[in-house]
């Protein structure tokens, strides 16, 4: 049998379900699902303090009440935990929508839901170390992974823009000059969320085919460089 070294080290009491186990792991629930939850809200997402403090909580709460049923009543399954499960994976689809850019938003947000429920049911079981050891991994990948994924992600060889052109009449000289570049149109699609703004926006896919631009342009420069043409209004990557 596996032994947690947290539990081993805070004693007996810790792994038992009793008052004073009880108030530690909600205790740490709330603690991990605050520092979660400021982590989103301090970037502006749908999801943020509270929520991931209630999330937390409640699937820590229910875990005990499992626990509780299993050993008093004779009940085989964890019925409640797996319920809690399946309900934060639906609350947290509602944090996803398209934006104005056909862009879908609030995805890492809707599993880092589902990721704070899945710590509060390990805390609520008391497996302190396995949760403590995903919380750092998952607090990790939230705050500092996105400077890599923005590294690597400025360096591919394919990439999408948001163009807002000033007249619809100058679409083919922005295609021709991206030509000219040494970019290929994977896909285009007018966006119709600004068909009364008097511009004419567009989301464009488009690959890097000219050796020259792999190998010393960024996007960013990319985008950079096209947002001197006199007929754009805006644009940058999506």
């Amino acid at each position: 049998m596996i032994k947690d070294p947290i539990a081993q080290l805070l004693g007996e009491w810790s792994v038992s379900l009793n008052l004073y186990s009880i108030f530690l792991r909600l205790a740490v629930s709330l603690l991990l699902g605050a520092i979660i939850g400021w982590e989103r809200s301090s970037k502006r997402h749908s999801a943020g303090f509270r929520t991931f403090i209630m999330v937390s909580l409640t699937s820590t709460m229910i875990m005990m009440l499992d626990i509780f049923i299993t050993r008093n009543y004779g009940v085989k399954i964890f019925l409640f935990s797996a319920i809690s499960i399946i309900s934060v994976a639906r609350i947290a689809t509602r944090t996803l929508y398209f934006s104005s850019r056909n862009q879908i938003t609030g995805l890492t947000t809707s599993f880092a839901l589902w990721a704070t429920s899945i710590l509060g049911l390990g805390l609520g079981i008391g497996f302190y170390t396995v949760t403590l050891c995903a919380f750092i991994l998952i607090l990790f990948c939230l705050s500092s992974l996105p400077a890599l994924e923005f590294y690597l992600k400025n360096r591919s060889n394919h990439f999408e823009i948001h163009l807002e052109l000033k007249n619809s009449l100058n679409l083919q000289n922005f295609v021709t000059t991206i030509r000219k570049l040494g970019l290929t149109i994977d896909a285009i699609e007018m966006n119709n969320a600004y068909a009364n703004s008097g511009l004419s926006v567009y989301s464009i896919a488009l690959t890097i085919k000219s050796n020259e631009l792999k190998q010393y342009k960024t996007h960013t420069e990319i985008i950079q460089a096209l947002q001197t043409l006199d007929y754009v209004y805006h644009i940058e990557e999506i």
